[in-house]
């Protein structure tokens, strides 16, 4: 089994060094452990600390953010490193990479697809209260939405077997966290949380320049995320609350007309009340068009899925060769 572990990577050279050699040697049941930095287009010497601690190494040019970095390490370490298992922690030296081993054996031992690194569940040396309080609403948010019983949504110190690697598609521009969680109850993947371990951070976040900021991509992550794994559902709930509204209205006029024979004094009601039922039809109607998107993008989802096996399939042959 070969274990990869990517590390998104933006202006660390202070700490990453720190990072890598934390990084266990060997780990039981791994036979091959190889360390990936993605150096999103850093300013500083990051680039130069990862190839003397021995990392490979894949530079963008320019900084393109969380979510694309981790898409690119995900992808060069399912299809350049031939990875069994994907680890993902980060480059601030806040994770406590010996721990490593804890997220892997759930996926060893076959009980798991995700393995999340739970802060909430084990010790947070430091948190300010302002993002400990944001991490818990947005955690109780995905958890809703995706139907898990999780304690940590926002972890960025997790596993992923190769299956669940090959099925994920990171499509926000902002961050993973949450969509892969979204995608992995979506595809039914077996979800484990294992307690870790978190450090004060010694700098600011990279990530979370604002909490108001972080909240309103999180929170437009989330809904685009629930739009697409379950479109019918919104759009019959916002659809049909409409409709119920222009019914009961309707059903007043209709009273009134089979009592007086007239609609006056609530023609504008009347008119109200029929636009409400023409509007909730047709946001109701829109939610099938987007149910059978959304079963169209399956089909795209498992084309890719095969071509992916197909291209893993294909190198391992190389390999052999």
């Amino acid at each position: 089994m070969k274990l990869v572990i990517i590390i998104p990577a933006f202006n660390e050279e202070t700490s990453l060094p720190f990072v890598l050699k934390e990084i266990p040697k060997t780990i039981p049941g791994i036979s091959e452990i190889e360390v990936l930095v993605i150096d999103d287009g850093s300013a500083d010497k990051t680039s130069a600390v990862a190839k003397a601690f021995g990392a490979r190494l894949l530079r963008h040019s320019n900084n393109r953010g969380l979510a694309q970095t981790f898409r690119d390490g995900l992808e060069s370490a399912l299809f350049d490193l031939n990875a069994d298992i994907i680890v993902n922690t980060d480059a601030d030296n806040q994770y406590n990479q010996t721990q490593i081993p804890l997220l892997v054996n759930p996926i060893l031992e076959h009980n798991a697809d995700l393995v999340l690194g739970s802060r909430f569940a084990g010790h947070i040396e430091y948190m300010p209260w302002a993002n400990r309080v944001g991490n818990i609403l947005a955690t109780k948010a995905v958890s809703i939405v995706s139907g898990l019983p999780i304690t940590d949504g926002q972890t960025g110190f997790r596993a992923f077997s190769r299956e669940a690697a090959l099925r994920l598609m990171v499509l926000s521009r902002y961050t993973y966290t949450q969509e892969t969680i979204l995608q992995a109850a979506y595809h039914r993947f077996k979800v484990v949380e294992v307690p870790i371990d978190f450090r004060k951070r010694s700098g600011k976040s990279r990530l979370i320049s604002s909490l108001f900021g972080y909240a309103k991509q999180s929170a437009l992550v989330l809904l685009m995320g629930y739009l697409n794994y379950k479109p019918l559902r919104v759009f019959l709930a916002i659809g049909g609350s409409i409709f119920l509204v222009g019914l009961a209205g309707g059903l007043f006029i209709l009273s009134h007309f089979l009592q007086s024979g007239q609609v006056t004094p609530h023609f504008p009601l009347a008119l109200v009340s029929v636009a409400f039922l023409l509007f909730g039809s047709q946001i109701m109607a829109l939610g099938l068009v987007a149910e059978m998107i959304k079963n169209n993008r399956k089909i795209t989802e498992d084309l890719l899925y095969r071509q992916k096996k197909m291209q893993l399939e294909k190198n391992n042959s190389k390999s052999k060769r």
